[in-house]
């Protein structure tokens, strides 16, 4: 199995923040409906003007500073989103220009909340091929700029966040963690249940100056979404762990995707993994969806709960739908 390193992390969110007393204005929630429900007290939001790739480059300045290169020392782009600034061009370009940078393979990839661990299957085979590359993996979400903030069900759960990550060979540099294994899955029939954007067989014409439909803001059906989920993170987790003569008992921190706290809880709870060893960031950000579980690894490390030696699994699901596990060894 090709290991990848980690050799530069950084992330970043915006200076907006918006907790749920000042979300209950918008809509009819409340601080307390919305803490029993899902664990989220606030979280950021974009500016006025403010893009997704602005919030990447953030992220990617800190993560290069991080590893010690500049983006001229990058080979290859991937950009982790499902809310990039367009539809075309990419996400990628768009912050390779913001980095000064050109002539680099330079692509989005979309698999929602679980893009970012997609990125890293695809970032394994580059390396593969090319031994020598730096990787700029960048997961980055503006979902309130898809959220109809007139939906309860929908707009207490996301934030705005980016997270980036320097990626290479192993024994090419100085690594803060090497990428062990890695394992997704999807079920495209699943896809119904979460998505935003569509759809395209509609036949829906809009002319300019028309008001956007509903299908522009995220739909979920969230009590199917919460059975899927928590059994494909569960059992995508296990499997993995088996395939690497791993047992729960061998895993010092779980990272799950910062989706709901619900959802937290019922993974760790199948797994087996007692709560102090499951790290979660989610009251202060929401589901940043592809961001998320880099963010919480930074923020992890920044507060100084990473140790060498530590052995990570991460797993998450996103629409699609999508799900992934990926094991790190610090």
């Amino acid at each position: 199995m090709q290991k990848i390193a980690i050799l530069g992390l950084g992330s970043y969110l915006p200076d907006a923040v918006m907790t749920n007393d000042e979300l209950s204005k918008l809509v009819d929630t409340s601080d307390e409906w919305i803490t029993t429900r899902t664990g989220i007290k606030e979280r950021h939001l974009l500016a006025k003007g403010q893009s997704n790739t602005d919030m990447g480059r953030e992220a990617a300045v800190k993560a290069l500073a991080d590893a010690g290169l500049t983006a001229n020392d990058i080979t290859h782009v991937l950009y982790a989103t499902c809310t990039g600034d367009y539809i075309t061009p990419s996400a990628a370009c768009l912050l390779c220009d913001k980095l000064g940078i050109t002539g680099r393979y330079a692509i989005d990839i979309n698999a929602a909340c679980s893009g970012c661990l997609f990125s890293l299957v695809v970032a394994r085979g580059l390396i593969a091929a090319q031994p020598e590359a730096k990787i700029l993996l960048v997961a980055a979400e503006a979902l309130s700029h898809r959220t109809n903030w007139q939906d309860r069900s929908t707009c207490v759960l996301f934030g705005d966040g980016a997270s980036a990550l320097v990626l290479g060979a192993v024994g090419k540099g100085k690594a803060l963690a090497v990428m062990t294994d890695i394992e997704t899955g999807t079920d495209g029939s699943l896809g119904p249940l979460l998505h935003f954007g569509g759809p395209c067989e509609s036949g829906e014409v809009y002319k300019a100056g028309d008001p956007v439909g509903e299908d522009y803001f995220i739909s979920m059906n969230g009590r199917d979404v919460y059975k899927h989920a928590v059994r494909n993170m569960a059992a995508i987790s296990r499997d993995l762990l088996a395939r690497n003569n791993m047992t729960v008992d061998d895993v010092d921190m779980l990272v799950p995707h910062q989706a709901n706290m619900r959802i937290i809880e019922a993974v760790g709870s199948r797994l087996e993994i007692p709560v102090e060893k499951v790290y979660v960031n989610l009251p202060e950000t929401g589901n940043t969806s592809a961001a998320s579980i880099p963010l919480a690894i930074d923020e992890a490390r920044r507060m100084g709960k990473l140790k060498p030696g530590m052995r990570i699994l991460t797993c998450t699901f996103g629409g699609g739908l999508t799900w992934s596990a990926a094991l790190f060894q610090l």
